[in-house]
């Protein structure tokens, strides 16, 4: 919600911006613009190929192999390698002194590029149904993006690999988070999470006014900042739920989202 409508608002106010949807798993801020697709690139990994004609059974590959990939029984000389487990780092291909290795590629899913109707761009990851990782897909999506004006990441939820990779190359990170226990809960997790890999980070609560004050009164005590809070509002829920963006109608949210802007350029001394 955050992300799309300031997308908008920043794009409607001539500001060259670029959204990038990095939630590869469930990718949906298309759902919010009307635009035309001009690009699908397909992303693809190399995964090993063994030829059990040359392969000794010595299980090497499976010892260099981080990720338990490789699947072997020296006794009846069978080996295999599980496709969805394989990373593509090509460790196995380097630990095989037989020449038994060889890859090939497999489809691990799409980034599209959209422009919308005034002109902006929207970069979406999407992975492939039975994909163990989306992590590459969306390393791909955000080299996509390039360096120019604002790019703004919409992270996939949670603190793992691909919230990591996400915030990896971000500038400032904005945590939005809700003033309930389960929100609480989350924005720690992020918290411990950014400061452990050292990037600057604040806060926005939104459907404030509900569940308690314990958010405010963390960041208070972790001397985190507040960007803005953004009030509940039943519509703003409403018109989420029908892929509507609310800062069209919404002055509030619109002067809130602006705001938070403003904080950022001063935060990241980006011009």
């Amino acid at each position: 919600m955050v992300s799309t409508n300031l997308f908008y608002l920043l794009s409607q106010q001539g500001y060259g911006v670029t959204l990038v949807d990095c939630d590869a798993e469930e990718p949906n801020t298309m759902i919010f613009f009307e635009g035309k697709q001009t690009e699908s690139l397909k992303v693809t990994q190399k995964v090993p190929i063994i030829n059990d004609k040359e392969c000794q059974f010595c299980g090497k590959c499976k010892l260099y192999c981080s990720y338990n990939a490789i699947f072997i029984l020296p006794q009846v000389k069978l080996i295999n390698v599980i496709e969805e487990l394989c990373h593509g780092c090509g460790a196995c291909f380097v630990a095989c002194k037989y020449n038994a290795i060889s890859e090939k590629d497999i489809s691990l899913g799409t980034v599209g590029r959209f422009i919308t109707d005034n002109g902006s761009t929207i970069i979406e990851a999407r992975m492939d149904v039975g994909v163990y990782s989306p992590v590459p897909v969306i390393k791909r999506a955000i080299k996509e993006a390039g360096e120019k004006g604002i790019i703004i990441l919409d992270s996939p939820p949670g603190t793992s690999c691909p919230f990591i990779q996400t915030v990896d190359t971000a500038d400032y990170v904005v945590l939005v988070t809700e003033p309930t226990p389960f929100g609480l809960s989350d924005l720690k997790q992020s918290v411990e999470t950014l400061k452990t890999i050292g990037k600057p980070f604040g806060v926005i609560v939104n459907r404030a006014g509900l569940g308690n004050k314990e958010v405010y009164e963390y960041l208070d005590r972790e001397k985190i900042d507040l960007l803005t809070d953004i009030p509940f509002d039943k519509t703003i829920a409403t018109d989420y739920s029908n892929g509507e963006l609310t800062i069209m109608t919404n002055k509030l949210l619109a002067d809130r989202l602006l705001s938070v802007y403003n904080k950022l350029i001063e935060k990241t001394q980006w011009k």
